[in-house]
């Protein structure tokens, strides 16, 4: 749905060349995936850019939220969520660990309150705390991975052969169990500096060389990567995602 980090690419101001490349790959909505099977719909986060996604890419259906965390790049499409409820005529589930959750309740709580909203539709919403468990969402299995964001402790997920992890910046040892014998991990790899919060492209080839998927893929980029420059320098087996790629797992 998108690869971008917290402003997308382009981003607002900037006239660096990749955010005046004309290169389709170096336009970046801010990062989610969608993951479908049989019939069943699952999102991972709420894009700033969620309703241009959807447009783009002709999103019809969720059937249920998964949250990474509370921050703004991944949460504030979520009153988009209100035409899927009117539309498939259904509630949404939404699940997050307990802090997301906290902060979707208090900065939306014109959704979560108790307090009515006078004019506008609001988005019919049901809050799930993420448990350490396996779900079964319809047949997608998905096991809820802690990462670890700065001070924060956020999540990643396992779908069944595939794991996707976003602002990661350290993969705490009981998680990396769970990323055994992947065909596919998404994980995010900022930028080429150090960051705070977030694994740089060296800290996440060094994370894929000790996991050892099939394959890896890049996510929540920034606008110092240009895609084919840097698509040259990746190992084998390590690409850049792009937005609107498909994968079958």
């Amino acid at each position: 749905m998108g690869t971008g980090t917290s402003t997308g690419v382009p981003s607002l101001c900037c006239d660096c060349p990749v955010c005046i490349s004309k290169d389709p790959r170096n336009k970046r909505l801010r990062s989610s995936i969608l993951v479908r099977q049989s019939g069943h719909t699952i999102l991972v986060d709420t894009s700033t850019d969620l309703r241009q996604q959807c447009l783009l890419y002709g999103i019809k259906k969720i059937d249920t939220v998964l949250y990474s965390h509370h921050h703004a790049d991944h949460v504030h499409g979520i009153d988009e969520l209100r035409s899927f409820n009117f539309f498939n005529k259904t509630q949404l589930p939404v699940y997050g660990n307990a802090q997301t959750l906290f902060n979707l309740k208090k900065n939306f709580s014109y959704i979560f309150g108790e307090a009515e909203q006078i004019g506008g539709g609001i988005p019919q919403l049901t809050p799930e705390i993420l448990e350490n468990k396996t779900y079964q969402f319809g047949d997608i299995p998905v096991t809820p991975l802690d990462i670890q964001h700065g001070k924060l402790i956020i999540n990643g997920f396992r779908f069944k052969d595939c794991a996707y992890i976003t602002d990661c910046s350290g993969i705490p040892d009981t998680t990396r169990k769970k990323l055994k014998g992947l065909k596919v991990l998404i994980l995010n790899a900022l930028g080429y500096k150090p960051h705070p919060t977030h694994f740089n492209l060296n800290q996440a080839l060094e994370a894929i060389a000790t996991l050892k998927p099939e394959r890896a893929i890049l996510t929540h980029i920034n606008h110092y990567y240009d895609f084919e420059k840097v698509s040259q320098e990746l190992p084998e087996g390590v690409e850049l995602a792009v937005d609107g790629m498909r994968l079958d797992v």
